[in-house]
């Protein structure tokens, strides 16, 4: 059967969440006085993203809520206690900066133009509906979506199959007639690919050329290409595009 419907990740496959990240940060350290303590601005950038991968593997887990593993994070990254109200008005700060920095990637709207009438569509993220609902929204695709999806309401997280499970019942469709495009090779690529979708890895730029791809995704370098990966695999036998 040919694929009816693509359901999309957010951050760094329609949002470009990691120049929005470096951007807003390197603002927020600046602002609150806290660059002096790092030798540069990047280390301090890659300790945030240390600390922010550390505490989202625990909301993964299951072990704490994702309000927790929120505050948890700036607690962990200033290296002190803080009260919950304080942890959360460090955070808001820093979303101010953030926020600020946010923009879609150049083709993402061309390519929901090129498939808006023959595709459906849906959100699946790892973060919560506050987020994201109100991301799309400032972005001006939220009306794009059929159903958007996440993962701190489903209560079940991508890789698992039950994520991917929930958008497709969500479209009213079996997984072979749905496409999962996202970043990641194994969180979004090959957890696609397990739970029975096409399943299409935007790796932008080559920015993970390095990596061995996983069995099963169709790796991509710009989402320009996606309309003729769904319209040539109209079953899950068709070749991998993997060069």
């Amino acid at each position: 059967m040919p694929v009816k419907a693509v359901v999309w990740d957010v951050d760094d496959t329609l949002f470009d969440y990691t120049t929005a990240d470096r951007e807003g940060m390197r603002a927020h350290l600046v602002a609150e006085g806290l660059h002096a303590g790092y030798a540069s601005v990047e280390e301090a950038l890659e300790r945030w993203r240390e600390v922010t991968r550390e505490q989202w593997a625990r909301f993964a887990a299951r072990e704490v809520d994702y309000e927790t593993q929120r505050r948890d994070r700036t607690r962990v990254f200033l290296g002190r206690e803080m009260t919950d109200a304080e942890a959360d008005d460090w955070d808001r700060r820093y979303v101010t900066h953030y926020e600020s920095a946010w923009s879609l990637f150049p083709d993402v709207l061309p390519v929901l133009d090129a498939l808006a009438a023959s595709h459906r569509h849906a959100v699946l993220s790892n973060s919560s509906l506050h987020v994201q609902d109100r991301k799309l929204r400032v972005l001006g695709v939220h009306d794009r979506f059929e159903a958007i999806l996440c993962a701190a309401e489903l209560g079940v997280s991508k890789p698992e199959a039950g994520a991917f499970l929930a958008a497709c019942d969500a479209l009213a469709l079996p997984p072979d007639q749905v496409a999962y495009v996202g970043d990641h090779p194994e969180i979004d690529g090959r957890g696609a690919a397990d739970a029975g979708l096409l399943s299409v890895w935007i790796d932008r730029g080559g920015a993970r050329a390095t990596v061995e791809p996983p069995v099963g995704p169709r790796r991509i370098a710009s989402l320009a290409e996606l309309p003729a990966v769904l319209a040539a695999d109209t079953r899950f036998g068709a070749p991998s595009t993997f060069g």
